[in-house]
């Protein structure tokens, strides 16, 4: 009976988790289907007659949309290589080496992951016009990529952790050198923590709004500032639009995450299991 009673207590509890996380994406699904004046109705009605005409009129009112769309695209898997490969690299040398500089480094790593991002706005905004890097792919490329680094280079470091050194100490007895090691040994048996750090970074990168609301005016222009736009339209916001803009927004993460979801579990509980 105490089995029994634990085992329903916990589909209860995922039950629950899975309605409270679900819930909001169902209603922006099924209201981006819905006419206008029949999204605020009350009681909700879950069976309708769907309409396209919402994402219709994404292309006619906003058909920047869509260009914006791929900056996105372009910022967030640039920003998303960049990360990993550095996270990769760096959580294979607070892996395998030690000494009191790299244990400053990596109590600095965790410093300035607490602070808030908004506190560098401020002082690096002038620097970014100065560098003629305002309004292009490269000011957001390199935040997004910095903001994710010092978490990722810890995950990496534990997935690296879990990687026996007799590994290692094989490939160089046979003559390998240090980027034959990375290459060939270090590199593909973290693969899965590399994935894990890829989805945080994406879906972090496709999301964003203050930097890119901040640094940005036209050309590196991302969808979260479109949406941002819809909702603050001069003649009210259109909230079947809005829901459809904020679908098509959601199908790349949501594909995303469903695809590599052992990966990010993964890359979640990484070090909370020693082998």
């Amino acid at each position: 009976m105490r089995k029994l009673a634990g085992h329903v207590g916990k589909a209860l509890a995922v039950g629950l988790i899975s309605v409270w996380s679900l819930f909001p994406i169902a209603y922006v699904v099924l209201n981006a289907f819905k006419q206008h004046r029949d999204i605020f109705v009350f009681p909700p009605e879950i069976f309708f007659t769907p309409t396209f005409d919402n994402f219709i009129a994404i292309a006619e009112i906003y058909p920047q949309f869509f260009s914006y769309m791929l900056n996105s695209l372009v910022i967030s898997v640039a920003a998303t290589l960049v990360c990993v490969i550095a996270s990769a690299l760096a959580g294979y040398v607070y892996s395998r080496f030690r000494g009191k500089a790299l244990a400053a480094s990596a109590f600095y790593l965790v410093a300035i992951r607490l602070l808030p991002p908004l506190v560098i706005t401020i002082p690096l905004f002038p620097w970014v016009n100065i560098l003629g890097l305002a309004d292009t792919y490269w000011v957001l490329i390199a935040l997004y990529a910095a903001f994710w680094l010092p978490l990722n280079v810890l995950i990496m470091k534990e997935f690296i952790d879990q990687i026996p050194r007799s590994l290692d100490e094989s490939a160089i007895i046979d003559g390998a050198g240090e980027w034959q090691l990375l290459r060939h040994i270090i590199l593909p048996l973290s693969a899965q923590g590399m994935v894990a750090c890829a989805v945080f970074v994406f879906v972090f990168s496709w999301n964003e709004y203050v930097y890119a609301f901040i640094f940005t005016i036209q050309n590196a222009k991302t969808t979260p500032l479109v949406l941002a736009e819809i909702m603050d339209s001069v003649t009210g916001t259109n909230y079947g639009v809005l829901f459809a803009a904020a679908t098509i927004q959601l199908i790349p993460v949501v594909l995303l995450v469903l695809v590599l979801q052992r990966q990010l579990v993964a890359g979640l509980t990484a070090g909370a299991v020693k082998g």
